[in-house]
């Protein structure tokens, strides 16, 4: 689906069967629902602990709807599909779109789980109108990572770019995909790289690199005027003399 062109455009799937809840909860980063009624919010990582993709899980009477990137929906059903093995699942597409907003939650709508400053979601068969809300300047704000422009595909790891503090894991619920490494980084005593929310002396393009004293220390993630999220090493950023493209970045504070 394609939605509201300042949102990201997303994709909804269906995992249906008997197995569905045990299923999800073996492979994903945090709880997955058990009563229909409440969003959550979670990652696919590789067995190495690296992000795969985020999405939401809507537990429903008859199935669990996976609100996804629509970039990475065919990956992730295709993941799916390879972890299914004999168990009672099904995996097929939902057919409706995603829609998110701000202020009140509508009758058929839930509150973003990540943040109070995103929002609303709610699932219905129209696709969404253009809302004219500027989503990068809330996730700037919010401090909440997206997929693509600040979570990298095989490359991120989800404690390093708050997931966390924004839901996305669950450390009492057991093994899932990943489990052993995100476990390994939690109980560092302090990490090393991760999400922080810098300041820009001019435009600077979502994926540029950030440099202090001509090395590499960060990437650019998502942009809002003259703020946005990046990847920094925070042991080399930490000193200042930061810029990215030619331009002054300052770092504003660290989110994980």
């Amino acid at each position: 689906m394609t939605g509201n062109a300042s949102a990201e455009p997303r994709r909804t799937l269906a995992v249906g069967g008997s197995d569905r809840r045990a299923f999800l909860q073996n492979l994903v980063t945090s709880d997955v629902p058990e009563a229909p009624g409440r969003l959550a919010w979670t990652a696919l990582l590789t067995p190495q602990g690296k992000y795969l993709t985020e999405f939401f899980l809507l537990a429903r009477d008859v199935d669990i709807l996976l609100d996804a990137p629509a970039d990475a929906a065919d990956a992730l059903a295709g993941r799916l599909g390879m972890y299914r093995l004999r168990a009672d699942v099904s995996i097929s597409e939902a057919g409706l779109h995603a829609h998110r907003g701000l202020g009140p939650v509508p009758d058929d709508g839930f509150a973003d789980p990540r943040h109070p400053g995103l929002g609303w979601r709610a699932y219905r068969e129209t696709p969404q109108p253009e809302s004219g809300i500027d989503w990068n300047e809330a996730h700037v704000e919010a401090g909440v990572p997206v997929h693509g422009a600040d979570l990298v595909v095989d490359g991120s790891y989800i404690l390093e770019m708050g997931f966390e503090a924004a839901g996305g894991v669950d450390f009492r619920k057991g093994c899932y995909v990943g489990q052993e490494v995100t476990a390994r980084m939690k109980h560092k005593t302090e990490l090393r790289k991760g999400l922080a929310r810098i300041g820009l002396g001019g435009p600077v393009p979502t994926g540029t690199e950030i440099a202090a004293g001509g090395k590499p220390v960060g990437r650019v993630g998502t942009v809002s005027g003259n703020r946005a999220l990046a990847h920094l090493r925070f042991d080399r950023a930490g000193a200042g003399g930061l810029t990215a493209d030619g331009r002054e970045v300052t770092l504003l504070d660290r989110l994980v």
